[in-house]
């Protein structure tokens, strides 16, 4: 007999050969697989282990679509025929999810859908839920839009809501645009539908126009939905934006007025002080030329061409001439006074 611990050691790998077996060789998933008459050998489930695909999602989605029936069409021709195990492992290492796209091509059978296993594929490769799509073709779904303001021609601003039913345009689910498109394109045509109204009123009697305007515009072209319906949910009168327009226009051409008039009083006033600066230059001129006079009567007198009495007289003319100045102001005063 050989030692215990030699008897330990064929026993624990032992064990781990059956475990190792056990995983390489999924004798459980072939037995179900065989009671389900699904048609997969051993030899391809080691296979899958080896090429790192878990045998348990390719045997569970085939025994899923044979259960239900499921077939794809050839390439060439209407003969159609079950789903092969190298197709689903060929979308597992492409990254796909195989589970997904089973249950979208079972739906997708059983609503009438046409749906090829490629396209499934495809649109499950392209990162878009091909279940959920499947899903949105047979229940269209109602997407809101947020609020859209728009001016009518009157300057009243409207604020209107919308609710927009769609479905999934299968046939363009691969390179075609979302849903933030479709709300963009909605809430462009809802703003030039109120824009090109004549007044705010006749929206708010007949929003419907709105509805018609902007499903004429055929905006689910390029996109993967189809659009089936626009309804206008609220419509709120917003702010007279023309008025503020107005006001605003009002308000710069005042301060316009304000700035040429400032500027005008500044060149007046520039004008005054240039007035009074060449009145006093000339007021300085005249003392200058009055205090040259007794300088010319001295003169005058040394060189005899002026006497005494041409002095007197000169006197009592400039004396008259004071005293008529007198009162003729005095009289005047007098005069307002009485009146």
């Amino acid at each position: 007999m050989g030692s215990p611990i030699v008897i330990v050691i064929i026993v624990f790998a032992a064990i781990v050969l059956f475990f190792v077996f056990l995983y390489f060789v999924p004798v459980n998933l072939w037995i179900t697989a065989v009671f389900s008459n699904v048609k997969v050998s051993l030899v391809e489930l080691i296979f899958m282990r080896i090429r790192k695909v878990p045998p348990s999602i390719i045997v569970n989605s085939l025994i899923t679509a044979t259960k239900a029936g499921l077939t794809i069409a050839e390439d060439a021709g209407d003969i159609r025929r079950p789903l092969k195990t190298q197709e689903l492992e060929t979308h597992y290492l492409a990254g796909g999810n195989v589970p997904q796209v089973i249950k979208a091509l079972i739906s997708a059978d059983k609503a009438n859908i046409n749906l090829t296993f490629k396209q499934a594929t495809a649109i499950d490769l392209a990162g878009r839920d091909v279940f959920e799509a499947v899903q949105i073709s047979v229940n269209p779904k109602v997407i809101n839009t947020p609020s859209v303001a728009a001016v009518a021609a009157d300057g009243i601003q409207l604020v209107a809501k919308a609710r927009v039913t769609v479905r999934a345009n299968i046939q363009q689910l691969v390179g075609g645009a979302g849903e933030d498109t479709i709300l963009a394109r909605v809430g462009e045509g809802i703003v030039t539908s109120i824009g090109s109204a004549a007044t705010h009123k006749e929206v708010l009697e007949n929003p419907d126009k709105i509805s018609k305007l902007v499903l004429q515009r055929g905006l689910d072209a390029g996109t993967a939905f189809e659009i089936l319906s626009i309804d206008i949910a609220d419509v709120d009168v917003g702010a007279n934006i023309g008025a503020k327009l107005q006001t605003d226009q009002a308000s710069a051409d005042l301060k316009v007025a304000e700035a040429k008039a400032e500027e005008r009083r500044a060149m007046a006033v520039a004008e005054e002080q240039e007035m009074v600066a060449k009145a006093q230059e000339a007021r300085a001129k005249v003392i200058e030329a009055e205090a040259e006079v007794p300088k010319a009567l001295a003169e005058a007198f040394r060189s005899g061409n002026l006497g005494i009495m041409d002095y007197y007289k000169f006197q009592n003319i400039q004396a008259d001439t004071e005293m008529r100045e007198s009162i003729a102001g005095t009289g005047s005063t007098k005069g307002k006074k009485k009146e």
